[in-house]
C-alpha cells in the first residue's frame, strides 16, 4: 500500500509545519462495558509492543497511555465509553503510523468485546499544525477566499470574526467513505504583547468510512482503504491546497 513516494510526502509536509500527526477513531454505536481489568489488559498490551507507551491517567471519562513526557514521537491511546482512539505526533513515516494503529485496531475488539455490528465509523485524520501569531481568521481567508467569489460576501467595513472552511466530498466507488478537509482557527486577533507566535492555525484531512462491518477482519482492510486515500490526498490536495497557502499567508502577515 505504502511506497517510497508516500514516505517523502510525511517527509515534506514535516518540513512545512510545527507539527505532523496521524489520528485514529473507532466510533461505537453502544457504550463499552469497560472494567478496570480488560482495559488495563489492554493498554498492558499495547505497552509491551511500544514500551514508550508507559504513561496512565484518567482524563474525565477518558482513560488514556502515553508516551514519557519529551518522547519523539509521541504516541497516545484513549478510550471512551463510545470511542477508541490513538495518534502519533511527528512519526518518521506513514508505516510507523500505520503499525501502530493496524495494533490498536487488531488487538481491541478482544480485549474490550466489540462486535463488528457496533461499528458505527472509523476514521483516519491526517493533521499538520502551523504556528501563527497575529489574527488567524484574516490569515486563512487571505490564503483561501480572498481570491474567490465568497470574498464579494464581506461588505464594506466590517470585520471577520470567523474562518474555518469545512468541505466534505463521497469517494467514487467506495460506498460509506468520505473524505474531509478543515482548517481550525484559535486566535481570532491581533496577538497581546509578550504572546509571541501564538497557538497553531490546524489542518485536517479525515478519511472516513461508516459501520457496520460484516467481520472483525474488514476493520483492517477498511484502514488500508482510508489510509491510501489519505497518503494520496496529502501528497495531492492537503500541501497544495491547503498547507502552502495558508503557510504563504502566515508569512506575510
Amino acid at each position: 500500500m505504502s511506497g517510497v513516494t508516500s514516505y517523502d510526502t510525511l517527509d515534506s509536509l514535516k518540513a512545512l509545519v510545527s507539527d505532523a500527526y496521524i489520528n485514529l477513531k473507532v466510533s461505537l454505536k453502544l457504550e463499552l462495558t469497560k472494567s478496570r481489568e480488560t482495559v488495563l489488559e489492554l493498554f498492558d498490551r499495547v505497552r509491551r509492543q511500544y514500551p514508550t507507551m508507559n504513561q496512565f491517567g484518567r482524563h474525565g471519562e477518558e482513560l488514556a497511555l502515553e508516551t514519557s513526557p519529551g518522547e519523539s514521537p509521541y504516541r497516545w491511546l484513549a478510550v471512551r465509553s463510545r470511542n477508541i482512539r490513538s495518534g502519533i505526533v511527528n512519526p518518521a513515516d506513514f508505516r510507523s503510523a500505520h503499525d501502530l494503529h493496524r495494533h490498536i485496531l487488531e488487538i481491541m475488539p478482544y480485549y474490550l468485546n466489540i462486535s463488528p455490528l457496533d461499528i458505527d465509523s472509523i476514521e483516519l485524520l491526517f493533521g499538520a499544525d502551523l504556528i501563527a501569531g497575529g489574527n488567524h481568521d484574516e490569515a486563512v481567508y487571505s490564503a483561501l477566499v480572498a481570491d474567490s467569489p465568497l470574498a464579494n460576501l464581506l461588505v464594506h467595513d466590517c470585520t471577520l470574526t470567523d474562518c474555518q472552511p469545512v468541505l466534505t466530498t463521497n469517494v467514487p466507488d467506495s460506498p460509506g467513505t468520505e473524505i474531509q478537509y478543515e482548517v481550525k482557527t484559535r486566535q481570532h486577533g491581533p496577538a497581546r504583547e509578550g504572546e509571541g507566535a501564538g497557538e497553531p492555525i490546524s489542518i485536517y484531512l479525515t478519511a472516513r468510512r461508516t459501520g457496520p462491518l460484516t467481520d472483525l477482519d474488514e476493520m483492517t482492510a477498511t484502514y488500508s482503504e482510508l489510509a491510501r486515500h489519505g497518503e494520496h490526498l496529502v501528497e495531492h490536495a492537503m500541501i497544495p491546497a491547503l498547507v502552502l497557502p495558508i503557510r504563504r499567508a502566515i508569512t506575510s502577515f
